[in-house]
């Protein structure tokens, strides 16, 4: 597995985090935002009244409402991304990655406008009488590029398992296997019989359950995270000039944290601000194809809701949670991961100035005096006795009060490191280090008026954000699947997506958000492209929308 982890993050070094990657996404989204006369502001009002069914026509073809479509493509978004992914933004990227998540949010707006009205006026009724439609419909149609849809539906396929399903049941069985010591597999078996009786149902039950969970997770969710921002009233202020002070220069170090670079935050912030609420991916596209309506800008016009909601208000409401509170910056204990640790040759501190920025570097890739450690770790009951030989990092941090175990039995003897990894895969590490992810929200939530019960909220969103993204993904799949193969596809693609959800309940988290990392960029690269070639007839198509219904007032 180590050897897989290397691989991805080598495959991400050259896609979602070298510069060119998070550099193209927002520039479509400024292209746009622009070219159209900043949408995002001007239609907002609009928006609302469409998705409340205010302009509504009978008749309309389609498969769900405005409102259904809606949930249905914010329980795609709104997931663990907007409670592990914000903490993994901060974890690498400091306070400055929530800046950048903001940006992503706000041009963001204007790219779902466009990839929705666009992917809507093309959708098609398919042999078993539903509508098919998202990025690869108006590919065909629109631009004749038969061969960039078909790349498109296959990376669509492929992001269903590495955004919509992996990390979403990893992110559950982690969550309640901390915070009610439930066994993962059962966790996999439980959820994974939930699934396959929801998607089944296809989209209007998926649409259903959608349009019932999502107003619940989000009260449930908020009301937990206000019982932190409360006590820490004082400490809001302090977080946002931190976000926009440390924007364009990075993070210092600070407390467990190492740092971060400019290009470090706008990397990690724009990436995983596109993780949470996938503007530019092209997959909310694919439910909203499925509206009641018979015009593809009143569809796009409700989509201009969702990065809002979930990014500018959820994650931000996660993001001051994590800041306001400072657990980002502090060490607890906890279990490290194989992917999360490097064994260093020689002793390095955080109270060294000299050693930070060796440390930081080495993380990054970068020149540094740092090096993998090869050797053997003697041990008495767990305890490091040749200290001084080795430093290990855990989640980007120093680790302390590290205790080597098996079996539940501290180890006495030698244990043997190479390259920086740990051999014995059968070793278990823990210690104190920073935290990231789910447990780094959990962590944050835990230091409210609910105490430790603030974690519970905390796995109980979790559950609800992951599983209704699970869900949703899954039609997302079974569309592409549609356009690639038929509907007669549809059945194993669904029996694979279910085994492969309760799989990554088991699975390295690590490991599973790097495949998402990867799986993203190759759905959304096709996307962009192909919005940048229909710009002149997405502002055709918004042109004739504002006369033909008389500037949205009514219809005729």
């Amino acid at each position: 597995m180590d050897a897989v982890n290397d691989f991805l993050i080598f495959l991400d070094g050259f896609l979602g985090s070298a510069i060119w990657f998070p550099t193209l996404l927002l520039s479509v989204g400024v292209f746009f935002t622009l070219y159209l006369g900043f949408p995002q502001i001007r239609y907002f009002k609009h928006a609302i009244g469409v998705t409340t069914g205010k302009f509504d026509k009978k008749g309309a073809k389609g498969d769900t409402s405005h409102f259904q479509a809606l949930a249905t493509a914010l329980s795609g978004t709104v997931g663990t991304g907007n409670i592990g992914g914000v903490a993994l933004a901060l974890h690498l990227g400091g306070p400055a990655a929530l800046f950048w998540m903001w940006m992503t949010a706000f041009f963001g707006m204007t790219s779902k406008f466009v990839e929705v009205t666009l992917s809507h006026k093309y959708r098609t009724q398919v042999e078993d009488g539903s509508m098919a439609g998202g990025p690869m419909y108006y590919m065909e149609g629109g631009l004749n590029a038969k061969w960039l849809a078909v790349i498109f539906a296959i990376a669509t396929v492929l992001s269903s398992f590495g955004t919509g399903n992996l990390p979403q049941i990893n992110s559950i069985a982690a969550g309640l296997e901390s915070s009610f010591d439930l066994d993962p597999l059962i966790t996999a078996s439980v959820f994974s019989v939930l699934l396959a009786l929801v998607i089944i149902g296809g989209i209007s039950r998926i649409a259903k359950v959608a349009a019932a969970i999502v107003p619940s997770m989000a009260f449930i969710y908020l009301i937990g995270a206000f019982a932190v921002i409360i006590p820490n009233l004082g400490n809001i202020i302090p977080s946002f000039a931190s976000i926009f002070s440390d924007a364009f220069t990075g993070s210092a170090a600070t407390g467990g944290f190492l740092g971060a670079t400019f290009a470090y935050a706008f990397d990690r912030g724009v990436n995983r601000g596109l993780y949470s609420n996938e503007a530019g991916q092209g997959s909310a596209a694919i439910a909203h194809a499925a509206a009641r309506t018979d015009e593809p800008a009143d569809e796009g016009m409700v989509s201009i809701l969702e990065p809002f909601i979930d990014t500018i208000v959820i994650c931000t409401i996660t993001g001051l949670v994590i800041l306001s509170s400072g657990v980002w910056m502090e060490k607890f204990e906890n279990e490290f991961q194989r992917a999360d640790m490097n064994f260093l040759a020689g002793s390095f501190s955080e109270s060294n100035e000299a050693d930070v920025p060796e440390l930081f570097a080495y993380l990054n890739g970068d020149e540094s005096s740092a090096s993998a450690y090869s050797g053997s770790i003697s041990l008495r009951d767990g305890a490091v006795l040749n200290v001084d030989d080795f430093t290990l990092i855990s989640a980007r941090s120093i680790a302390e009060n590290v205790v080597y175990s098996r079996d539940g039995e501290g180890i006495s003897g030698n244990i043997v490191v190479s390259d920086g990894q740990l051999e014995d895969t059968s070793i278990v590490v823990t210690g104190e280090s920073l935290l990231h992810s789910v447990p780094l929200t959990a962590q944050a939530f835990s230091t409210g008026l609910f105490g430790d019960a603030g974690k519970y909220i905390v796995t109980i969103g979790l559950m609800l954000f992951a599983f209704s993204t699970a869900i949703a993904w899954s039609y997302y799949g079974d569309r592409a699947m549609t356009y690639l193969a038929g509907p007669k596809s549809v059945l194993p693609y669904r029996i694979v997506y279910v085994m492969g959800f309760f799989y990554a309940a088991l699975a390295d988290t690590t490991i599973v958000w790097n495949v998402a990392l990867i799986t993203i960029v190759l759905m959304t690269v096709p996307n962009l492209i192909g919005i940048l070639f229909m710009h002149k007839e997405m502002k055709q198509t918004v042109t004739e929308y504002w006369e033909k219904t008389e500037h949205g007032k009514h219809r005729t």
